[in-house]
């Protein structure tokens, strides 16, 4: 699935199943919720806290897949075309940054 259609499909999911959009605020709150819940899992799973017997079987691509929906939610509302943005800002990290992370020591 191309962004742009991920964007469309989220949109006729919110208008049939969800009924309408929750406002920005709200969709932000929830967004911070989302991520917070990703990094959980991986602060439990991959870093050096241990994992609660609750959180084992949490699925971390569910959970990253919540953040997409709810960002997606966000580009929506405020009319971003994320599949564009993505694009140019892609465009801005190799510009600035095609030398910078070969000539980076730490990366080597």
């Amino acid at each position: 699935m191309h962004i742009s259609e991920a964007q469309s499909t989220v949109d006729q999911w919110i208008k049939t199943i969800g009924v309408r959009y929750f406002n920005e605020l709200t969709n932000m709150a929830m967004l911070t919720e989302e991520v917070g819940e990703v990094a959980r899992i991986i602060a439990r799973r991959y870093g050096e806290q241990s994992e609660k017997e609750s959180d084992k079987n949490k699925d971390l691509g569910d959970e990253m897949a919540d953040v997409l929906f709810v960002l997606i939610c966000l580009a929506n509302q405020t009319g971003v075309d994320l599949e564009e943005a993505l694009k140019r800002n892609l465009e801005k990290k190799t510009n600035r940054d095609k030398d910078r992370h070969l000539n980076n020591e730490k990366l080597k």
